[in-house]
């Protein structure tokens, strides 16, 4: 049984992250064919984090409620239809398009929040010393998810046209959903007794009053909030270093090219090697080595000027950074009672879409000061918090049984 749920639960997240990325190609077209002014760019990108941000604790509060299924099934079945309106949207004209691409986004944002959800499945149907190599594959889908999703997006529009992306996401989003109904278990029963929901403030209070839970939580914004700002300027960094032109196809292809490759050295760290890496050194040790490993990559990428000490700069920070997430998330289900391990994986997530809001605000404030400002102060911070994570951090005892 577990097996099959796994794949299942790898392809959700896996889709859900192609849906991400699917409207990456798509930007500079909608400002040259619609007219869409800076701001509704920046609209149509962050309206998704921010549905996540409100709706991951609202989905992981009611899974563990009604169960993990009957949320996937909702989302993934929401989720397509949100891209058949993004199909319809791109086949529209003028400012009328655009607010229907926007409302899509928001649907999709709102569907897309179901990642706190699967890692909750992940947990109930894994014992405690596996959860943070069971995890991996959840970030190993967000990797692939971003490498594919662009592709796809590029390769749909110029099979189908600008309808491409939407109908296609639609179709693979529906495949999930089948997926879902018809081989997902369940794997978690709720209790018969009826519970009543903490409001959302006092849910965040309560999960972040643990002092471990704090700083691991506090460790997945820092590291989400770097990598968004790494997203964020890295063509522009590139660009200056290497006097790319990066509006032309070569410049942007080069571009896409070095975040494959950081995507694709994520996934495979994530998916291969950190179940080997915590029997070998546990949890707290990886999570606070990642986070220096992290640091140092980023710290060197500004100043790389030739692109084979770039592309180690990029595989040093890309193994750090994709290092921290699963042993954070394997602790966070640790430390989490079996039935608020939604709840608390919906916290969290929450946070990681809060800092995928503000990273990116952040770095394109700092960029135009200096390009390695935002480098330096994520490499700063995500040192001294590898720091602290060593001293502080240490692996639950009977974790299994430990409520939040």
């Amino acid at each position: 049984m577990r097996k099959p749920s796994l794949l299942i639960i790898f392809l959700t997240v896996f889709i859900d992250l192609v849906g991400f990325g699917l409207i990456f190609p798509l930007l500079p077209i909608y400002s040259q064919n619609f007219g869409a002014s800076g701001f509704m760019i920046g609209a149509i990108i962050a309206v998704y984090s921010l549905m996540q941000f409100i709706f991951a604790p609202i989905w992981g509060r009611l899974s563990d409620r009604i169960g993990r299924r009957p949320i996937l099934l909702i989302s993934t079945g929401c989720a397509s239809i949100s891209y058949m309106i993004f199909a319809f949207g791109s086949g529209m004209e003028g400012s009328v398009a655009l607010w229907v691409i926007l409302i899509s986004r928001l649907f999709a944002g709102i569907c897309g929040a179901n990642i706190s959800v699967a890692q909750a499945y992940i947990a109930d149907i894994t014992p405690p010393e596996k959860r943070s190599a069971r995890m991996g594959l959840i970030g190993m889908a967000f990797g692939l998810g971003f490498v594919f999703g662009p592709a796809l997006g590029g390769f749909s529009i110029k099979w189908f046209g600008l309808m491409g992306p939407g109908w296609v996401a639609a179709v693979l989003t529906g495949l999930n959903f089948l997926w879902v109904a018809f081989m997902l278990p369940e794997s978690w029963k709720p209790s018969t007794e009826p519970v009543m929901p903490r409001p959302r403030l006092a849910q965040f209070t309560h999960t972040m009053s643990n002092p471990t839970m704090g700083l691991l939580i506090g460790i997945f914004f820092l590291a989400t909030f770097c990598f968004a700002s790494f997203e964020t300027t890295i063509g522009l960094l590139v660009s200056k270093n290497f006097n790319l032109e990066i509006s032309t196809g070569k410049g942007a292809e080069t571009i896409a090219y070095l975040i494959s490759y950081c995507a694709i050295l994520g996934a495979l760290v994530q998916g291969g090697a950190i179940g080997k890496l915590v029997k070998k050194m546990g949890e707290p040790k990886l999570i606070a080595s990642s986070l220096i490993i992290a640091a140092v990559g980023m710290a060197l990428i500004p100043y790389l000027h030739t692109w084979g000490f770039l592309l180690i700069g990029l595989g040093v920070f890309s193994i750090g950074s994709q290092l921290t997430r699963p042993p954070v998330f394997g602790m966070i289900s640790m430390l989490t009672s079996a039935n608020e391990q939604g709840t608390t994986m919906g916290v969290a997530q929450s946070i990681g879409s809060l800092a995928r809001i503000l990273g990116p605000m952040f770095a394109a404030m700092t960029f135009e000061k200096h390009p390695s400002f935002p480098y330096l102060v994520c490499a700063a911070l995500s040192f001294m918090t590898g720091v602290l994570a060593w001293r502080l951090l240490k692996r639950p005892v009977h974790a299994s049984e430990q409520a939040v």
